[in-house]
């Protein structure tokens, strides 16, 4: 599979004879006709190929977040201050600078062999060197997959299958508690801690399964040999515009690579979502470093369990209904706003009982909005290289959130987190005004698109302003 967000030579031929295939099949022709139950058998074959092995390696990429803290590392590495939360940042920092590496040798080579590399560190020094190594090795498997995903699906079935893909990393928190709970008996075998264990036996499950993914992983639909012929041109129809209205606008910008990059960078709604995606990626990111129950260490494990199994649930079905009204903002809006009332329970002087509740609402809300706002933007980006561009810009912004987050939960602010909780709720506000005014922007511009359709059906056009002005964006 190839990074679409890459442009360095060798990923360019690749990509450029892929889109080609692309092009032939989606010039304009007859419709291919299916019935509604071969169309749904289709896409579960797609599903089926493509959704089980992409969700399974983002989540041993989360698998290992969290619970390491829980089980000695700390300790043993004599960590104090502020150093595992430095340690922290340099994952995230370099997340940020690295975007060009190839999905298959990160997971199968870098990914792997540091994430194994983890368990043995003895000082803080090896921690950071190692977790930044760790964040350029997995850096671009976020944004890689997010684009990957709009050359199968059309515009109105991606976040379901988005919600998926996320819905691993929010597994990993369930799984993870418990995974770290059982390994936690491992404490002492063979010289090592049970953090120690944790990193290098997740490790080797991430070996298995990147192999794996090498084998199974397509680059196109139209490159996909488990599909027909017919399939394939189905699918890059029904994707496209010209055979099937309200679907994602493949016009590029005219001009070479540098014009298209500037177009993306300079696009109003790539900033705009930036605002949106970092009020949501910094209550995400510290719910998941972070979650001061006030219990021990073996009933924290099994405590954050059942709120990330919530999440998915709640992810599955807000992403359904999403699709099906083929509605953005609201949603986003509400689960900022039921993530608002979980931080707010959780910096009051409640119960840790009530507390706990407020952690489910904590963790279902930016969890399931973050699904919402990557999608809304790439609905909304018209060609395919500048919503590879625009997406990676907003993904990496939305790192900064994890930079963020790993130092407002202070060792000194323990067990409350006043600090901490006050910029989440902060940083949700800031969301949550400005989805209201991107939303209305939408709604202008679209009004303003179906006033020049009605004059073009006067004045006449020519095909490539027909098709731009047919596009709408979602609200």
């Amino acid at each position: 599979m190839t990074q679409l967000v890459a442009f360095d030579s060798d990923d360019a031929r690749q990509d450029i004879a892929g889109e080609k295939s692309e092009a032939v099949l989606s010039l304009p022709s007859a419709r291919i006709p299916l019935t509604p139950k071969e169309e749904s058998q289709l896409w579960l074959k797609v599903d089926l190929r493509l959704m089980p092995i992409i969700a399974l390696m983002y989540l041993l990429c989360f698998l290992d977040r969290g619970n390491a803290k829980l089980d000695g590392l700390m300790t043993q590495l004599k960590l104090d201050g502020n150093q595992y939360n430095i340690a922290l940042v340099s994952l995230r920092v370099a997340q940020e600078d690295h975007l060009e590496y190839q999905l298959a040798c990160s997971i199968l080579c870098s990914f792997v062999m540091l994430r194994m590399l983890m368990g043995f560190v003895k000082n803080y020094p090896q921690l950071a060197g190692v977790r930044f190594c760790l964040g350029i090795a997995e850096s671009g498997y976020y944004a890689g997959i997010t684009y990957y995903l709009t050359m199968w699906y059309p515009k109105y079935m991606l976040q379901r299958r988005f919600a998926i893909f996320l819905g691993a990393a929010t597994s990993a928190g369930a799984f993870s508690g418990i995974l770290a709970y059982g390994i936690n008996f491992m404490n002492g075998d063979g010289g090592y801690q049970g953090w120690s264990w944790i990193f290098i036996l997740e490790g080797i499950a991430t070996v298995v399964v990147g192999c794996v993914a090498l084998l199974i992983m397509v680059d196109y639909p139209s490159t996909a040999k488990f599909l027909t012929p017919n399939e394939q041109q189905y699918i890059i129809q029904r994707r496209g515009q010209h055979l099937f209205p309200l679907q994602f606008s493949e016009v590029d910008e005219e001009g070479d690579l540098a014009a298209q990059v500037r177009a993306a960078i300079t696009d109003w709604q790539v900033w705009a979502m930036c605002i949106v995606q970092l009020s949501i990626t910094v209550p995400l990111y510290g719910i998941t470093y972070f979650l001061p129950f006030g219990y021990s260490t073996s009933a924290s494990q099994l405590l954050s369990a059942p709120p990330y199994v919530f999440g998915v649930i709640v992810l599955l079905v807000v992403a359904y209904f999403s699709d099906k009204t083929q509605l953005r903002s609201p949603f986003i809006f509400a689960t900022q706003t039921i993530a608002i009332l979980g931080f707010i329970i959780n910096i009051t002087n409640a119960p840790y009982g009530v507390k706990y509740f407020g952690t489910y609402l904590c963790v279902a809300g930016p969890y399931t909005g973050g699904a919402g706002s990557i999608i809304w933007l790439a609905n909304n980006l018209e060609g395919k290289c500048k919503r590879a561009i625009g997406m990676a810009i907003v993904i990496c912004m939305g790192n900064l959130g994890g930079a963020v987050a790993s130092n407002i939960f202070r060792s000194q602010d323990a067990p409350r987190y006043i600090l901490g909780l006050g910029i989440e709720i902060m940083f949700l506000v800031m969301g949550m005004i400005a989805v209201p005014i991107i939303a209305l922007t939408y709604r202008r511009l679209n009004a303003r698109k179906d006033t020049l359709e009605r004059r073009a059906e006067v004045d006449g056009g020519d095909i490539l302003n027909a098709k731009k002005r047919s596009f709408r964006y979602t609200l």
